[in-house]
């Protein structure tokens, strides 16, 4: 993609109202998860009974909880293990769904039936469930819910690239290419990867966004990342216990959770609008002008 093209693609992802809001969240968070890799306001895991249930203000702005412990340090230490996590998962699920997606459009017809077979079997089971059943056997780790969670969502994103990938096949360019020697893998890389990436991108999104998910889902119940690391959902554990008398300490790990998960949502969506020329042809910037009929 010459920067040309990304310069336009992203002027058209800047002029949606979701593509603005997307991508100040998300980095919001990344920038978050950068700067508590130095420096957080205070040691996130740092007790100080003393300091237990301090109200918001200064110098702990989001006020602390039962044992003293920062709560904006927590979240920001607990933004780099949701980072963490949405990468890795969404990184295995590129890799497995593009694997799986092309080994179930290039090759053989019975490798093809015996690929849709498999991936119809394996997405009939949940993804959180899976990764419940995983961290049950081997202990709850961050790398259990990156893996579960990145093959979970390969399988889905082969299922949906897969037909995306057989339409194109067909399609004039491809054929020529085919024609003037392409491998099927170069065809892949300069021909079919391009036309589908509108589909990839949202299902890519979608993946990271559970990822997100199940990380506190999982660390919520016990079988996600250890006590001793800093989660959001890890942090809502303990401090829903004490929902009833200091309710407003629930409510950071809750937003966190919630803007992160939109923000992923929405920067799919934007994006897949801004890289399909279909979608982004009803921009305002693109509208065509129809001149007044005058009787």
């Amino acid at each position: 993609m010459s920067a040309r093209t990304r310069e336009r693609w992203f002027r058209r992802l800047w002029r949606l109202g979701t593509g603005r809001f997307s991508v100040l969240v998300v980095s919001v968070i990344v920038l978050t998860a950068i700067v508590a890799a130095f420096w957080t306001p205070f040691p996130p895991q740092r007790v100080d009974l003393a300091d237990a249930w301090a109200p918001p203000g200064w110098p702990h702005l989001l006020g602390t909880d039962n044992t003293g412990r920062d709560i904006l340090s927590l979240l920001m230490a607990g933004a780099r293990t949701t980072l963490i996590v949405a990468v890795g998962a969404g990184v295995i699920a590129t890799l497995v769904g593009l694997a799986l997606a092309a080994l179930g459009a290039l090759t053989a017809r019975w490798l093809r039936e015996s690929i849709a077979v498999l991936v119809d079997i394996l997405i009939a089971f949940p993804v959180l469930l899976i990764a419940m059943m995983i961290s049950a056997v081997w202990g709850g780790s961050l790398w259990v819910v990156i893996w579960s969670v990145g093959i979970g969502f390969g399988v889905n994103i082969a299922r949906v690239t897969r037909p995306e990938l057989r339409r194109v096949l067909h399609s004039d360019f491809v054929l020529a290419g085919r024609a003037s020697g392409l491998t099927p893998l170069q065809n892949l890389w300069r021909h079919l990867l391009p036309n589908v990436a509108p589909v990839f991108i949202v299902q890519l999104s979608w993946s990271m966004a559970v990822a997100v998910l199940a990380e506190a889902g999982l660390s919520y119940l016990g079988f996600g990342a250890p006590p001793t690391d800093p989660s959001w959902g890890v942090l809502l554990a303990d401090l829903q216990r004490f929902i009833t008398v200091h309710p407003l300490s629930v409510v950071w790990p809750g937003l966190a959770i919630t803007f992160t998960v939109l923000g992923l949502n929405l920067l799919g969506d934007a994006m897949r609008e801004a890289t399909d020329p279909t979608l982004s042809a009803r921009t305002p910037s693109a509208r065509l002008h129809v001149p007044a009929v005058v009787s």
